[in-house]
């Protein structure tokens, strides 16, 4: 998969989508999968990156902090679900924020426009607290929706779900559980906007490969293995490149050898 500039939706065009019928109903389809694997997030601080304010709302409640931060190629407008700006423009590869200091991250037309998927979840890895939890909605490669240009979905590049384990993979997340939503064709007609839920429900069971768009959650890890060789000299034997601080690993001496 070739990764550089891709065309992005604009804020504007992101805010209208979700303003009309079929992006309500396409949120609540998508914000349904969402909550269904975050049921709660009391206590915790929820990051959306992409354009993920149509479904903070829905994360916030007991939230410790709600943050909202949107691609630089993408604009960036005010948001808040309850007074005050928490909304901010960044390089997806360089956030402004510390290391290990969020525990929630969704990830929502983003992955698909950015321009190396591979740094950026690099950097979503690195503010996530360790075993903290990321969700990412994706375009499905497969699916209808990333075919028609009318909506958010259809930019950029889809994906299969074999690729994004495989981005996974590469950058020390493990898969939780995948999900998917928007069955139904991309279509305005009475017939997708009455009976949404049901199209979702029903192409769960009957055709799980072809939702619109493809959702995962992944946790955090915190250790990477280190290939073993082979060697006719006698080698001291490695620590691990992570050890939790304390530890009495941490704590010995060159030379000195652990129980």
């Amino acid at each position: 998969m070739e990764e550089g500039q891709t065309i992005s939706p604009d804020i504007v065009d992101l805010r209208s989508f979700y303003a009309e019928r079929l992006g309500t109903v396409a949120r609540g389809l998508i914000a349904a999968r969402i909550e269904a694997h975050w049921p709660s997030v009391a206590g915790d601080r929820v990051l959306g990156i992409g354009y993920a304010t149509p479904y903070l709302e829905g994360l916030s409640k007991g939230a410790e902090r709600v943050l909202a931060f949107m691609p630089a190629a993408q604009g960036v407008m005010n948001w808040s679900a309850d007074g005050g700006n928490v909304a901010t423009l960044v390089h997806e590869d360089m956030l402004p924020l510390t290391d290990a200091s969020i525990d929630r991250i969704l990830a929502i037309h983003c992955l698909e426009t950015t321009a190396n998927v591979r740094d950026l979840l690099r950097e979503l890895w690195r503010v996530l607290v360790p075993g903290g939890r990321l969700i990412i909605a994706v375009p499905n490669r497969r699916g209808i929706w990333a075919r028609v240009e009318r909506t958010p979905f259809g930019y950029g590049r889809p994906f299969s779900r074999g690729q994004i384990a495989t981005l996974l993979r590469e950058t020390q997340f493990s898969e939780i559980g995948w999900s998917g939503a928007l069955f139904a064709p991309p279509s305005s007609s009475r017939l997708f906007l009455r009976s949404g839920k049901g199209w979702d429900k029903v192409g769960r069971v009957l055709w799980p490969a072809f939702p619109g768009v493809l959702i995962v959650e992944v946790t955090k890890l915190m250790y990477q293995g280190v290939p073993a060789r082979r060697s006719s000299r006698r080698v001291s034997v490695l620590a691990p490149a992570l050890i939790p601080a304390g530890s009495r690993r941490q704590a010995m001496k060159p030379g000195e050898r652990g129980v």
